[in-house]
């Protein structure tokens, strides 16, 4: 995440040791006797099977293949095995004991499977097994984080018995869930017609060249090997393909566009969202429009890189390269639609800070936004996660997500505003779907992060009588291999915080869109 964290390397490392020392080993696979010994002999492994994405009429799973078994968490990166490319297939049907439908991977052999299952039954419950080399693929395993009462709060200098403390209290449960139980219900879409599907991305840090370093060079970082491209920019095009692919009529791209927020990182961040379409900052954004909110890595920065961006107004020091790539000065509301629904894309950065803020200026103005149409369909988007419920399961502390008291401000507003049913965020590189008791029938829905683990993008199908969210992991060849290799951030233990429950990343919400317009599916 950047900008997160102040544990030391030496703490870093007391926390993983001594969590081992204290029991807190979570096994890297679930192969009973039998499959570890096919494995064994086959000298291949199979492992880390996710179920992802589930639709109405199908379900996507993942998995890795090695030369040995995954390793118990945490771990070092250099315990994990090295990659085999394989094939692989998907097993699957209505009965536990007839498993006589198969899928079989696209593009040959791979050690980073991807397999799409299709034309299933809305509202079915499907069974299925994973195999590589004939072996099946056990599923990844992830420890369920409980968080302190108070969220997490660690003192300047934790000590080592400290630390464990936490570590403890966030694997308290002792529960372990499986990526992949084995079943899946398909979806039910809500009633009426399809009318138009939007994707949300966010966290595309374009000129990253480590990924999952907390402070300094620890944890150790993952970076892409020699001779592929960088993968912020192979992750951002595997986005916008699959987005497209997919049928995404227009794109809404919530923050940290760039790494650090250099002229050079914004131009080339511009040149890959172009890939799907044009820049829209307002008006109508389809077919294949759009937009973009800054993210606090996006925000202007002090040093001699930046004197030749703008000057920011009473901020001495400090400049804004941003405005001359895209047009959109520190602070700025956006206003855009799509077939009648409005997307308002707000500003939460601060200048120096990686917390969120709104400040005065902008908040009167998205008050009056709302206040001309408050029953208008809307969707608004921006970096920092809202909620107390987000804040409180935040590994960095509820600080690092939107000031408390401008949240709980916002939450009214929503609630005052009938139309606002969706408030979209990203900065915590996870899937997480929250709620707040003040604005009930609003969802806060916080997409993992383009640039890593697990790697992707949220797609927002809009139906007469409610919507469907499907998050999807990008799928080119490349995406995949990064997607599995920062899998390993934070120890082994990123998985687990990150992907997100199958309900935060597959659900349905049922709404009145009868007032909007349908949009024939955009060219590819």
């Amino acid at each position: 995440m950047g900008d997160c964290c102040t544990l030391s390397r030496r703490q870093i490392l007391s926390m993983a040791t001594a969590g081992a020392a204290a029991g807190f080993l979570i096994p890297g696979a679930a192969m009973n006797p039998a499959q570890a010994a096919a494995a064994k002999a086959a000298g291949v492994y199979p492992q880390d099977l996710e179920l992802v994405t589930v639709t109405d009429d199908g379900f996507v799973l993942t998995w890795y293949t090695a030369t040995g078994p995954a390793p118990a968490i945490p771990f070092q990166p250099s315990q994990e095995p090295a990659a085999v490319a394989t094939d692989g297939y998907v097993r699957y049907g209505t009965d536990p004991d007839r498993l006589d439908c198969v899928a079989v991977q696209r593009g040959g052999e791979t050690a980073y499977h991807h397999v799409e299952v299709t034309g299933l039954r809305p509202g079915t419950t499907y069974y299925y097994q994973a195999f590589s080399a004939q072996v099946q693929v056990p599923a990844r395993q992830l420890p369920e984080l409980t968080y302190p009462a108070g969220g997490v709060v660690l003192p300047a200098d934790p000590t080592d018995a400290q630390l464990l403390a936490l570590l403890g209290q966030l694997l308290s449960s002792g529960v372990v869930d499986s990526a992949a139980p084995g079943s899946v219900t398909t979806l039910v879409p809500p009633r009426g017609r399809h009318l138009f599907t939007i994707a949300l991305a966010n966290d595309l840090h374009i000129g990253e060249t480590v990924s999952g370093l907390v402070i300094a060079n620890f944890p150790p970082g993952f970076e892409q090997p020699a001779g592929l491209p960088p993968y912020p920019v192979v992750m951002t095009e595997a986005m916008t393909q699959d987005a497209a692919r997919l049928g995404a009529h227009a794109l809404l791209v919530a923050g940290d566009i760039s790494s650090a927020a250099l002229s050079e990182e914004l131009i080339d961040s511009k040149q890959l969202l172009d890939k799907f379409g044009p820049l829209r900052l307002g008006g109508e954004l389809g077919p294949r429009g759009y937009v973009v909110a800054r993210g606090n890595h996006d925000q202007p920065k002090t040093g001699s890189a930046y004197e030749t961006c703008a000057a920011v107004d009473g901020a001495s020091g400090f400049f804004d390269c941003l405005p001359a790539v895209y047009d959109l000065p520190q602070g700025t509301l956006t206003q855009t639609e799509l077939g009648g629904m409005r997307f308002i894309g707000l500003d939460t950065t601060t200048l120096d800070t990686p917390s969120g803020a709104i400040d005065d200026a902008q908040f009167e103005q998205l008050t009056e936004v709302l206040g001309q149409d408050p029953e208008r369909p809307t969707l608004v988007f921006g970096h920092h996660p809202v909620t107390d419920e987000a804040a409180l399961t935040t590994i960095a502390g509820p600080g690092f997500d939107l000031d408390r008291a401008d949240a709980t401000r916002l939450e009214a507003l929503y609630a005052a505003t009938p139309g606002v049913f969706f408030h979209h965020s990203g900065h915590t590189h996870r899937n997480r779907r929250t709620s707040s008791p003040t604005a009930a029938n609003v969802e806060f829905l916080e997409v993992a992060a383009t640039k890593e683990y697990p790697g992707g993008f949220a797609l927002l199908k809009v139906y007469e009588g409610g919507y469907t969210v499907n998050f999807h992991k990008s799928s080119t060849a490349p995406a995949r291999q990064w997607s599995q290799t920062s899998s390993g951030e934070y120890l082994g233990l990123y998985p687990a915080y990150t992907l997100g429950t199958a309900a935060d990343r597959n659900h349905v919400v049922g709404r009145d869109f009868s007032g909007l317009r349908r949009l024939p599916r955009p060219g590819l």
